[in-house]
Parts: structure tokens; C-alpha cells; sequence
């Protein structure tokens, strides 16, 4: 969510002559957006701004602006702990920035100015559909800083998608807290597979994905369609955070281990070949070793694709941080974060192996290393060489090697 609002924003500067400078000394303008779902990266934020402060005290005409999720309702707040950052906005509320920086900045700008719009460059785009969230997870800050859930009218979201692919878009990613939640919030009667439709008839697209799921909200009619069209890729991000009830019931998630167990069944009759990636979160307040081993369990019975594992992080405005004391040891937590990421390695490893000798449609982003890459039908990443320049097509790999991460191969042409 961060990357497509920042995206925006530079592409907004740049229409006006910006362009990115490395050195924060350097710039007239400096944006900060910011992630605060740890407290180590809320802690982060308040060293930058400290950081700045010392830039702005030799250089009194920089322009600093703060969004992101540090940017609550408390913007009074935020303005008395940091006097010299010249606007705080709430994430998602773009045209805060625009209309603060068309009439304190733009109108400053001495000379001409040779306004040349730069289309989007991105053969992979995101684009988030609804923001904020409404499921207040005992652990998470996201309802408290980005609100409720908004979607974004079906209208806005095709203008938008249009105009990338005018840039070189080809695939697009829809982004929610709470993606498959889109919809539910409008007046007109549209969900998230009525939107995935009307997005696999662009002509020109080649690839939708869509993040991040509640298994709540993950129904029989959203599994279907990622069936039916074509472009919808198979590959379903779910998040699991826990494989015991009693910790899912304190992290208020609504659904039981067992529950989730049948969704998966369910999403793999449909759709055999999906690849299925979830999170996890070790080392909830209270959770005992057995709950624990509830948790890895599931992880090795599932066999994901993917898994993203982090310990438990305390905030403060949470249900968590207020109700629950966080009492397991931070070597305990690394221990079973670091068990589930070994336990993981070895799944992936076992499953990418499975695809020795395939073919895979790979969508090629670019270069690295001397190699082009890019990501399969089910979101594997994979590289290959060739002297052609294939950013921003469709290339058959024949895969020749894997590991728990890439797929390596030959383009077949």
C-alpha cells in the first residue's frame, strides 16, 4: 500500500519538474511514508523526524511532509512532538498532498518549468481498492490509523488501470487491508469478483493479483471467479496468523483453525493448481508451547507456498496492548519464528522442486544480475538469460533449477 501511495507521489513531482535526489540535504522536498505496525518501525519514524529536524534547522526552506500510518486522528498531537514537519496527512488521503503542495510549493516554483507528464513505467503496478479496516484484530493498529474500510468506486478504479497500461502496465495488483472486503461499503451492489470481471476484459492486460485476504470474507463466489477469468492469477494470499483457537479467539480473527482448514480444502477443490501464501504471528501474549506447536502444525499439514512469520509486536492503541501483557520472551519468540521459517524453507523447496522440467509463463519486470525475471501464473519468482530485451512480455521458461525462493531456467522461444 505504502509503494502505490508513494508511487503517486512521486509521479505527481515529477510532472513538475521534480526529480529524486539520494541525499536528504539535498532536497527541497522531502516525503516520509511511514509503517508503524511494529513498534520498532514507529521508533524509526520518530529517529528520521528527529533526523530532519537537524536538516530543516541549517536549511529552513525544505518542505517536509509526513503520511502513512503514524498519521492517526491525532494530528494536533504529531504537530506540538514535530513543530518542523510543514504537513502531516492521513494515508490514502492523497489529495491533501496535492492541494497543500499546489498552493504552498508549486506556486513558489521560480522559473519555467517544462511540464511533461511521465507515464507509468511499471510492467507490475499496485493499486489499492479499499482502504482501512474493520475486523480490529486484537493485535493490529491498522482500524486506529487508516480508519474504516472505503472502497473506491469500480469507475475510479478502471480509469486508473487504463492509464497504466498506456504507460507499459501489463499486470496490476489490487490492494486492500482487507481486499476481499471491496465493495461491501458502496451504495451500487459490486464485490470483488464483480470488480476482478470487469478488470479481465482490458484488452492489453495480462495479469491481476489481488492482497491481502481475510479468511472471513474468502467465499465460495470469489473462488469461483478467480476460476473462471483467465487473468486472475492462482495465487490467493490468506492469512492464517495462528493454528490454535484459543489464540485466533484472542486475536478476535472470527474463524477457527478447523474453519480455515476446510476454507483451504475448499479454495484447492476448485482451484488445484493455486499457490497459497499466509501470514503468521509467533509469540502472542500468553501463547503457551503447545499452542505453539498447534500453530506449526497447521503450517506443515497446509503446505503454503509462502509464509511471512513475525513475532508479536505490542501496540500500545491495540485491544492487545491494552488488554493483554506481553509476556513471552523475546529468545522464545525468536525460537519459534525461527522453527516455522526452517519448517517452511524445506515446503518450499519440496514444491518448487515439482516444477523441474515444466513450463512456466513468466511476465518479465526487468533485469537483475545480468538475468531478466519475473513472476509465474502462480507468483513464482524466476530468472532467466537471454540477449533480448523481454521487459513487459509473456516468455515460456523451461525451468532448469529451483530453490526454496527462484525457479531458474531457459527461455523457450
Amino acid at each position: 500500500m505504502n509503494k502505490a501511495e508513494s508511487t503517486d507521489i512521486e509521479n505527481h513531482l515529477k510532472f513538475f519538474g521534480f526529480q529524486r535526489t539520494k541525499v536528504a540535504r539535498d532536497a527541497d522536498l522531502i516525503v516520509l511514508n511511514t509503517c508503524v505496525v511494529r513498534q520498532h518501525a514507529e521508533d524509526k519514524v520518530s529517529g528520521m523526524l528527529g533526523y530532519l529536524k537537524g536538516i530543516k534547522s541549517m536549511k529552513p526552506d525544505l518542505n517536509i511532509a509526513v503520511t502513512g500510518c503514524i498519521v492517526g486522528s491525532d494530528i494536533e498531537n504529531l504537530t506540538r512532538r514535530f513543530p518542523h514537519v510543514d504537513l502531516f496527512y492521513k494515508p490514502g488521503e492523497y489529495s491533501c498532498f496535492t492541494d497543500w503542495f499546489d498552493r504552498t510549493i508549486r506556486n513558489n516554483i521560480h522559473g519555467p518549468k517544462e511540464l511533461e507528464l511521465y507515464p507509468a513505467t511499471q510492467v507490475s503496478a499496485y493499486i489499492p481498492i479499499i482502504q482501512g479496516c474493520n475486523n480490529f484484530c486484537s493485535y493490529c493498529i491498522v482500524p486506529y490509523r487508516r480508519g474504516r474500510e472505503r472502497s473506491r468506486s469500480p469507475q475510479e478504479i478502471l480509469h486508473q488501470v487504463s492509464g497504466l497500461m498506456a504507460g507499459g502496465t501489463r499486470e496490476i495488483i489490487l490492494l486492500g487491508q482487507n481486499v476481499n472486503a471491496y465493495g461491501m461499503d458502496l451504495d451500487e451492489r459490486i464485490d470483488l469478483a464483480d470488480l476482478l470481471a470487469m478488470l479481465n476484459g482490458l484488452k492489453g492486460l495480462y495479469r491481476i493479483r489481488f492482497l491481502t485476504n481475510h479468511p472471513k470474507d474468502m467465499n465460495l463466489r470469489l473462488i469461483k471467479a478467480i476460476a473462471s477469468l483467465d487473468k486472475v492469477c492462482r495465487h490467493i494470499c490468506l492469512p492464517l496468523q495462528a493454528g490454535d483457537d484459543r489464540i485466533l479467539a484472542a486475536m478476535n480473527r472470527h474463524y477457527t483453525a478447523r474453519q480455515y482448514r476446510k476454507l483451504i480444502s475448499d479454495i484447492r477443490n476448485i482451484l488445484p493448481d493455486v499457490a497459497l501464501s499466509t501470514d503468521i504471528i509467533v509469540g502472542f501474549p500468553g501463547e503457551s508451547d503447545d499452542q505453539f506447536l498447534n500453530t506449526y502444525k497447521a503450517v506443515e499439514e497446509i503446505r503454503f507456498d509462502t509464509v511471512h512469520v513475525a513475532s508479536y509486536s505490542t501496540r500500545s492503541e491495540t485491544m492487545a496492548g491494552k488488554n493483554y501483557e506481553d509476556n513471552i520472551p523475546y529468545e522464545a519468540k525468536m525460537q519459534r519464528l525461527l522453527k516455522i521459517e526452517e519448517l517452511q524453507k524445506k515446503t518450499s523447496a519440496a514444491i518448487n522442486q515439482n516444477l523441474l522440467a515444466t513450463s512456466q509463463e513468466v511476465l518479465v519486470e526487468g533485469k537483475k544480475g545480468g538475468k531478466w525475471y519475473g513472476r509465474t501464473y502462480s507468483d513464482k519468482l524466476a530468472f532467466f538469460s537471454h540477449p533480448d530485451d523481454f521487459t513487459g512480455k509473456l516468455v515460456t521458461v523451461q525451468i532448469n533449477s529451483s530453490s526454496p525462493w527462484a525457479l531458474q531456467g531457459e527461455a523457450v522461444l
